[in-house]
């Protein structure tokens, strides 16, 4: 198969089978309900002072993986840990971030020292009963007191790179399971906790100085793997990243918000509105002032959901109907030139990645619009990064049902993992 004038290595043709297995233990293990987020107890409130160096560890405990026994050692994939550790918020303030670190069972036969990978969940929701870290020991979370579903769509990525001796790290982002909201596709906060997830991870492991990273993520993951890849060589310099997969990254909300507006996943734009609100006091006066009350009633709502919830609450949903006037907020925003710029300030693609970047767009992606990747793309190559770029050509099924934002991320999978493989090797 020909890309770019390269070709894309067969051996993901031979990695088929094990990528098979993986996925029928996901869904199979997605059919069981798990326990309560609540379980794990107050690990997820921060002591009163936190270091205020970027990737130290503030506090970490034993994390079943899916089908583990609890408390057995050296099991299959690896051995995980639910770790808070510090990142900053886009001020520069300390921030505690929790997260998964798991050290694989398999040994690393690559080249080197045993590198790690940083995994970006995609949307998941905005509660804290969302977090990923909460959803190791099985991929779905059924909260009856909210009621909430949560799942953790992250196994593919992580067990695919465990089964390769490659070290893993899922980052819960900023705000999700922490206190304060979750700030969804904020460009700055997302890299930053994807970058001191592998601070956190090299720490835990007691990894050599200069031992290979790598982000890999797909949608919101995708999003936050390219922010921390463009951020890398400024925010954490010392990290020897080698490269980076990033499917259907968010890279320019001003396009992405009205193609989701109206799909079955619409919901997603209130977590993008709310983590906007939280940081900027001029959206929150703007959506206080333009959304009437049953705006104001599904933001609140959004902000407690999960993944699973906004698809059952919102479906299909037009943000016409929060807005005072009818617009949507799309139109909204286009309306006020300092929303608009601050909207825009979360466009990926203004900073050089410091390492290869493997990037997947689909051509009929119905909520991460294809054009906007294209132009991450040319933004990024035309600084001089190298950049290997896979358009998915699934047709169009069923507009706006997502089904064309799901199809490619299965079809991209082993090519963004074996990308990455072939950076830790070279």
């Amino acid at each position: 198969m020909k890309q770019n004038g390269g070709y894309l290595s067969m051996k993901w043709l031979r990695r088929g089978a094990v990528a098979t297995v993986i996925g029928a233990v996901v869904a199979g293990g997605s059919l069981v309900a798990a326990p309560s987020a609540d379980a794990v107890g107050d690990f997820y409130t921060p002591p009163t002072t936190i270091s205020s160096t970027p990737g130290s560890i503030v506090r970490s405990q034993p994390s079943p993986l899916l089908l583990q026994i609890p408390g057995a050692p050296n099991q299959w994939p690896g051995t995980a840990k639910r770790v808070m550790y510090t990142s900053t918020y886009q001020d520069g303030k300390p921030a505690a971030v929790t997260g998964t670190f798991i050290e694989p069972t398999a040994a690393w036969r690559g080249k080197g020292a045993r590198p790690t990978v940083v995994v970006g969940p995609g949307t998941i929701g905005q509660g804290d009963q969302c977090a990923s870290s909460k959803m190791m020991a099985l991929p779905m979370s059924v909260d009856i007191t909210q009621p909430s579903i949560g799942v953790n769509y992250t196994a593919p990525e992580m067990y695919y790179m465990l089964l390769n001796g490659v070290r893993v790290f899922v980052t819960d982002y900023i705000g999700m399971g922490t206190p304060g909201i979750h700030t969804y596709v904020n460009r700055l906060e997302s890299g930053h906790a994807m970058l001191d997830g592998a601070r956190a991870a090299l720490r835990i492991a007691g990894a050599p100085a200069g031992a290979p990273v790598g982000f890999a993520g797909y949608s919101q993951g995708g999003g936050s793997a390219a922010s921390a890849a463009e951020l890398a060589s400024t925010y954490a310099p010392e990290l020897n990243v080698r490269g980076t997969y990033a499917g259907a990254p968010p890279a320019d909300l001003l396009k992405v918000i009205p193609a989701i507006d109206g799909s079955t996943i619409a919901g997603a734009i209130g977590f993008a509105i709310n983590g906007l609100t939280a940081r900027y006091p001029r959206v929150g006066e703007v959506v206080r002032a333009e959304t009437k009350p049953a705006g104001k009633a599904a933001l609140k709502k959004l902000s407690r959901q999960c993944i699973g919830d906004i698809i059952m609450s919102f479906p299909f949903a037009n943000t016409k109907s929060w807005t005072r006037t009818g617009e949507s907020l799309s139109s909204l925003i286009a309306r006020y030139p300092d929303v608009t710029r601050i909207v825009g300030e979360q466009r990926i693609g203004t900073l050089k990645p410091n390492a290869p970047v493997f990037v997947e767009g689909g051509v009929a992606d119905d909520v991460i619009p294809y054009g906007q990747v294209v132009s991450l793309v040319r933004d990024w190559r035309a600084q001089g990064a190298q950049v290997t770029f896979l358009p998915n050509t699934t047709p169009p099924i069923l507009t706006k049902s997502i089904i064309n934002h799901v199809v490619p991320m299965l079809a991209t999978f082993l090519p963004g993992m074996e990308f990455l493989l072939a950076q830790f090797n070279r």
